[in-house]
């Protein structure tokens, strides 16, 4: 396996919230950044004074809770063996072990017993008083989140009967696993972002570009390697050896940004606790969109051959894909209606501030890299299949109701708690904003937004978008968003 390049480890309290835009986001390149977690409460109670974790604190305090354990040991399909146990059961286990017992890194793999790693733990949802972290300010653009806080991923009731809504809640979580413990070669769900802090332990990561993930699948680019360290067939996966790894060691107090599409698999080198995050925004809005895009058609073919018999058969491509990525079409253009709504909202009352300093400036061009982004990518949307006329038709009520009706949206207290958290985010954001030669001027633009107006589509998205720029420069061209 050839290692070709070490990710960059950048001092975070030297660096901008613009030149992090401009060199990883818009690069979508990764960085691991030091001194972002002084102050975290988290960095306090889970850690002991030699620097290993805490555990009895969370038998103590969170020992009740029940979470998604893996076995490291174990593999089941693409993923590791899930079992779920309370907080308390999975100290107990870690308490009875030695670290030094557990396989080693190159072998994680290779044993028959059990190896246990605490995963995917929704910890602020469940605890929202108890503040273990402040998310740094290059991360807190985060849509997917920022939504999930005050809405439901799936409105449509045939989906959120068949899926666990808990694992929808947010995507925040907290890992604690023994030395040993791994997560095999994967993409983030959503192609999103992700972050990941160590509080303690370290950490081995091995990332692959998106330009040679092609590489690490069969050669019908079905599935893809599981384990980098095991033995790899090179004729089932002939591409393998090809492939030039990114490597990095992360250390305690230390953060990754892991950009979206880039494959990574990931070892505690030590006992470790980490806080990790999946998220996304105006940034990587498409490289959503194209993963949606991609396992729609996946999953349409595979159940091609009943569609002249089947009076709903968008709709069943539509619950397969909610079931396989997490999220289908109506569920994303929801998403983005609501968000682009929340963003015009923004951009409307900054036109009516008298004063406009140059914070809110700022904001008004975050708010509208945002409507470029959604701009884009419902352009892109207006000619697939799920969005003719007669599949909206077949389209449940409760999708319909929350993407249609403008007035009806701007009136849910939900969209008012969106909006006002939109607000404060870009605030945060644009904190790091002021060296901008920000030239849009909120009170320049005609923000013609009509409560009659009905947005039937992804085209009538566009057309309220447009409507709302009768000088398109300003939505098209004065913005500035890269899309690779």
């Amino acid at each position: 396996m050839e290692i070709g390049a070490k990710v960059e480890r950048v001092d975070g309290r030297k660096l901008s919230y613009a030149d992090f835009v401009d060199r990883y986001l818009k690069n979508n390149l990764p960085v691991v950044l030091t001194d972002l977690m002084d102050g975290w409460q988290a960095c306090t109670d889970w850690v002991t004074a030699d620097g290993r974790p805490n555990i009895r604190f969370f038998a103590d305090h969170f020992g009740k809770s029940m979470v998604q354990v893996a076995d490291c040991c174990k593999r089941v399909f693409t993923d590791q063996k899930r079992v779920e146990m309370s907080v308390s059961e999975y100290t107990d286990y870690w308490l009875s072990i030695s670290s030094t017992k557990c396989n080693k890194v190159a072998n994680s793999n290779g044993g028959t017993e059990s190896l246990l790693y605490l995963k995917d733990w929704h910890f602020v949802k469940e605890y929202p008083d108890y503040i273990a972290y402040t998310t740094p300010s290059f991360f807190v653009d985060d849509w997917l989140n920022l939504y999930l806080d005050s809405h439901r991923l799936h409105r449509d009731s045939d989906i959120t009967q068949d899926k666990n809504e808990t694992n929808c809640a947010d995507y925040r979580f907290v890992y604690i696993g023994v030395k040993g413990t791994w997560t095999p070669l994967h993409a983030d769900v959503f192609r999103s972002y992700s972050w990941s802090a160590n509080v303690c332990g370290k950490k081995l990561w091995l990332l692959l570009p998106p330009s040679q993930c092609h590489l690490i699948f069969d050669r019908y680019q079905k599935s893809s390697v599981y384990d980098v360290y095991a033995d790899i067939s090179e004729k089932k996966f002939p591409g393998f050896k090809k492939a030039v790894w990114w490597e990095c060691t992360q250390e305690q107090n230390e953060i990754i940004f892991v950009p979206s599409g880039w494959y990574h698999q990931v070892h505690n080198l030590e006992d470790t606790i980490s806080i990790n995050h999946n998220w996304f925004n105006g940034y990587n809005l498409y490289w959503v969109w194209n993963l949606l895009v991609k396992d729609y058609t996946e999953a349409k073919e595979y159940i091609e051959d009943i569609r002249e018999i089947c009076d709903d058969f968008e709709s069943i491509c539509q619950r397969n894909l909610a079931a396989n990525t997490g999220m289908n079409f109506y569920d994303f253009f929801v998403f983005i209606s609501r968000f682009a709504l929340a963003n015009l909202v923004l951009l409307r009352d900054l036109k009516n501030v008298e004063s406009v300093v140059s914070h809110l400036r700022s904001t008004a061009f975050n708010a509208l890299n945002n409507i470029r982004a959604i701009h884009l990518v419902a352009s892109s949307m207006g000619s697939v299949e799920a969005f003719a006329e007669e599949n909206l038709n077949s389209c449940s009520e409760e999708n319909r109701i929350a993407y249609s009706e403008v007035k009806r949206i701007m009136e849910d207290l939900d969209f008012h708690d969106l909006c006002a958290t939109l607000r404060v985010t870009l605030r945060a954001v644009c904190e790091g904003l002021h060296d901008y030669n920000v030239e849009i001027r909120p009170e320049k633009i005609d923000l013609a937004i009509s409560s009659d107006f009905k947005i039937g589509n992804p085209l009538e998205l566009v057309k309220l978008i447009q409507n709302a720029f009768p000088d398109q420069f300003n939505i098209l061209n004065a913005c500035n968003i890269g899309f690779s």
